[in-house]
């Protein structure tokens, strides 16, 4: 009979070192859950945080879109794909996008028209086709928008309107 009585205890000792260690998976696996949960509760929050913005603009800021005091365009929002306003009389390229207004200021440095790749390293940015490709984006929604003109050959420079042209930084 004593064998049989050890072989219980070996077979108990054995069942409670895996419930041991089934517990202490249940609790990883719990504090796994609550951070998971955590999460899912904060991107929720942000979502909807973000829906209720995009849908209820502030009235300050269609004020500052429409031409807030001193009849200046205000800048964009910054929530939401970055905005190029179209082009007008009077207008600064401080009302661009930073990246916009280098473009613009990059056209208004040289004096000539320039291919993309140009601009790109004018701005500093990689001559990679890639990247040029991107950069030649960003220049034909400027030439779409008025704030610089395409000229045949693929080339962008500042446009004549009427003698005004787009300002670099003031």
């Amino acid at each position: 009979m004593g064998s049989l009585i050890e072989e219980l205890r070996r077979r108990e000792a054995a069942a409670r070192a895996e419930a041991d260690g089934l517990r202490a998976r249940i609790e990883e696996l719990s504090g796994d859950l609550a951070r998971a949960e955590e999460r899912v509760s904060r991107l929720a929050i942000t979502r909807e945080e973000v829906m209720r913005v995009l849908e209820e603009p502030p009235a300050e800021d269609a004020a500052r879109q429409d031409g807030g005091p001193g009849g200046k365009p205000g800048p964009a929002s910054p929530i939401g794909a970055v905005t190029v306003p179209p082009w007008r009389e009077g207008a600064e390229a401080s009302v661009l996008p930073q990246a916009y207004q280098d473009l613009v200021e990059v056209a208004a440095d040289a004096g000539r028209p320039l291919r993309a790749g140009e601009f790109a390293a004018a701005t500093g940015q990689s001559t990679a086709k890639a990247k040029v490709e991107g950069l030649r984006s960003k220049l034909k929604l400027l030439a779409a928008r008025g704030w610089l003109a395409g000229v045949p050959g693929g080339l962008f420079t500042l446009p004549d309107h009427a003698g005004e042209t787009p300002k670099p930084r003031q």
